[in-house]
């Protein structure tokens, strides 16, 4: 049954919160949230193209996760921590980060979670943060970092949050509080989890619609996929801005015709993988990517279109990018008889291939002793 996002009647508490404890100690508590591939549909869901038109999205969280973590700080201090970066940050605790760079991310979900739930004192922590993809990677890798530490929060204050809530709380984070660009299906796949067929409909209504899908046609598609890194996406910000031109523009735009189709393609994509239909997957794999490329500059690159000659050759089916484009990974729908040899051919052309596994759960997190 589709889940759909009930309307925020919920005030903040007025009394301030603790962080909860376990018998007598203070919990570490760790949080991990799954990365996505976008199959079909995205863009749709960036504003103002959803408020006026409704989007819709096709995705599916893979074995890559961003992991958070949240520990009581002995020392007294607010530290900030990304492993996999080589950053680190030190404050005194407060409400008032600044959110002029750095460790953007951990210190506005911090920031918010104090302000929003009235923490007071403002906890002593560290925040320490890791991901398996880079910012770019075009795996919505970013928004579920901040899903992960929203749910991190969310288990150390033991609040009542849905999915549907702490989607929301992360979206609120990095396009309200943060104005990071770009739309709202990395948020509600890292929260859900699992192979989605998502709405946004006007009026910021969301409703998450999970596919039942044969074991032995999730079995084929699987093994059908293959994943290639062609580096880090540094365009996806400006894509998605000259995206949103494109759409304040004109209701009969370039970017808004081709918004249509890309809509139109999630719907044709999820009918396609609940029949287990691996050629038709690539071929709505193929259309969409022509769309895409039209909907903005920069969408691909020299390297994206030596990949995907090189992967044409080789036997894929049909391929696109998954994210805004300008770099992040491909994906690619072969015979899975011919996946080592597509595998193969895409390093030796420069890229980073490999197989892929769906996951089923959203983001968790759990307790360990202190």
């Amino acid at each position: 049954m589709p889940q759909v996002e009930r309307p925020e009647n919920e005030t903040a508490p007025t009394s301030p919160l603790r962080l909860r404890r376990a018998s007598d100690r203070t919990p570490n508590v760790r949080a991990r949230a799954p990365l996505r591939l976008g199959m079909a549909g995205g863009g749709t869901d960036l504003s103002p193209y959803c408020d006026r038109f409704g989007g819709a999205v096709l995705n599916a969280t893979i074995d890559r996760f961003a992991f958070a973590h949240v520990n009581p700080n002995p020392e007294g201090k607010l530290v900030f921590r990304a492993s996999d970066i080589n950053l680190e940050e030190s404050y005194a605790p407060t409400a008032e980060l600044p959110l002029d760079g750095g460790l953007v991310l951990h210190k506005a979900v911090y920031r918010h979670m104090v302000r929003t739930y009235n923490l007071s004192p403002a906890p002593a922590l560290t925040v320490s943060t890791t991901t398996d993809a880079p910012a770019g990677s075009g795996l919505g890798s970013s928004s579920a970092l901040v899903v992960a530490l929203v749910e991190a929060f969310r288990a150390a204050l033991d609040l009542p949050l849905s999915p549907y809530d702490v989607a929301k709380l992360a979206f609120t984070i990095e396009r309200v509080d943060l104005g990071l660009a770009g739309g709202r299906q990395d948020q509600y796949a890292a929260a859900f989890g699992g192979v989605n067929f998502m709405e946004f409909l006007p009026e910021d209504r969301v409703i998450v619609n999970p596919l039942r899908i044969g074991r032995a046609q999730l079995a084929e598609l699987e093994s059908s996929l293959v994943v290639c890194f062609s580096g880090k996406s540094r365009r996806s910000e400006t894509i998605i801005k000259e995206q949103v031109s494109g759409l304040n523009a004109t209701n009969s735009s370039k970017t808004v015709d081709n918004m249509h189709l890309l809509k139109a393609e999630a719907t044709a994509m999820k009918l396609a993988v609940l029949d287990g239909d691996v050629r038709e997957v690539a071929r709505i794999l193929n259309r969409s990517w022509e769309a895409k490329k039209n909907t903005a500059s920069g969408v691909s690159t020299p390297l994206i279109d030596t990949l995907f000659d090189a992967a044409l050759i080789e036997g894929a089916w049909g391929g696109k990018v998954s994210g805004a484009g300008g770099g992040g990974f491909l994906m690619f729908c072969t015979d899975p008889e011919n996946r080592y040899r597509l595998v193969s051919a895409l390093n030796e052309a420069g890229g980073h291939a490999s197989s892929v596994k769906f996951t089923f759960g959203g983001a968790e997190a759990w307790t360990v002793p202190g």
